[in-house]
């Protein structure tokens, strides 16, 4: 089972740019890699997914801000955030799951731990 570690979280001011990173300990080339975020107080939500084809999927919140994207290589894929605002404070996950549907991810086989994005001024 793929082991995934995210990196790239810390503090930023409104309107500022995080990139974030999801390694994978071995091959994810057949896996789609979610994003989820989870607030302080809310449920965990999936924000973005690119399967192995690369093809995206952004929740409305995000789209136009932020980018996903994959080196299969390199085993990682990337969040790259942009015009971050104090509403997208929350530790951020990513997942290996089995592909992308018309709602995102779809089972999720395995987690990293987190990463926490601040935005404040």
């Amino acid at each position: 089972q793929v082991q995934l570690v995210e990196s790239g979280g810390g503090s930023v001011q409104p309107g500022g740019s995080l990139r974030l990173s999801c390694t994978a300990s071995d091959d994810m080339d057949y896996y789609a890699i979610g994003w989820f975020r989870q607030a302080p107080g809310k449920e965990r939500e999936q924000i973005s997914c690119i399967n192995h084809g690369k093809n995206p999927y952004y929740v409305d919140d995000v789209k136009g801000r932020f980018t996903v994207s994959r080196d299969n290589d390199k085993k990682v894929v990337y969040l790259q955030m942009d015009s971050l605002k104090p509403e997208d404070t929350a530790v951020y996950y990513c997942a290996a799951a089995w592909g992308l549907g018309y709602e995102g991810c779809y089972g999720m086989k395995s987690w990293g731990k987190g990463t926490l994005v601040t935005v404040s001024s």
